[in-house]
């Protein structure tokens, strides 16, 4: 029986900083992204291996690889995977060209809607999926939605990180997550307010984004891989 994951016992002692040459050139339906270029390029492997190793009972390495270890080429190998080409990049990109909240227009009196925005698909699409996880134990790789922009070279400033946990008040919402960027920190957190999805919705955090905003969030796509050495 696993324990349940925690940022302290299952994530990665080292944080995702890394050289500023790409860790990978991936090419999708919106043209080649170069992922890795920014000092935190791998978040989405040091996810998807945390995961790996915590579902297989093994500790996550202490010591960070370099670029000649299995270790940093399966981080590599996992952020490819963490995108899920092509659906997943595809997402990212249509979320980042979405309102936060809907769209809609008047029409005889009454309103028309034209789109939902990013905000009404993170709380009533993604959240009740991601939360029925939870509630089971199962910790959920979110894609983390952080950039407004047409520029598919964009889509590396997304991010992405590991929710483990959450707690309710009201309709207030927090999430417990595992950010690669903070390290092995249990107190790294996205609160949002359920009330009024169909507007623009505040995501307060703690991540190693810098002043980067949080747009919203949804489930990544994930397979269990066989981590190095097993």
């Amino acid at each position: 029986m696993l324990g349940s994951f925690l940022p302290s016992q299952n994530g990665f002692a080292f944080v995702n900083a890394w050289p500023t040459q790409p860790a990978v050139v991936l090419p999708t339906p919106l043209g080649t992204i170069r992922l890795g270029d920014a000092a935190a390029g791998l978040c989405g492997g040091m996810v998807f291996a945390a995961l790996d190793y915590w579902r297989a009972g093994l500790a996550a390495p202490a010591e960070r690889p370099t670029a000649d270890d299995p270790l940093y080429g399966f981080l590599v190998h996992r952020l490819v995977d963490s995108w899920h080409v092509p659906a997943g990049v595809v997402q990212y990109y249509q979320w980042m060209n979405l309102p936060d909240g809907d769209s809609s227009f008047t029409m005889f009196g009454r309103r028309v809607l034209i789109e939902r925005g990013v905000c009404w698909r993170t709380i009533k699409v993604q959240w009740p999926q991601i939360s029925s996880d939870l509630d089971r134990g199962v910790p959920v790789p979110l894609g983390v939605v952080t950039v407004a922009a047409r520029d598919p070279r964009d889509l590396a400033l997304n991010h992405q990180v590991l929710a483990f946990g959450y707690s309710v008040a009201g309709t207030r919402v927090t999430v417990q997550v595992y950010d690669p960027n903070r390290g092995r920190r249990d107190d790294i957190l996205i609160g949002f307010d359920t009330g009024t999805p169909t507007k623009p919705t505040t995501f307060e955090h703690n991540l190693g984004i810098g002043e980067s905003r949080v747009r919203g969030f949804f489930r990544a796509a994930y397979a269990p891989e066989h981590v190095p050495g097993r």
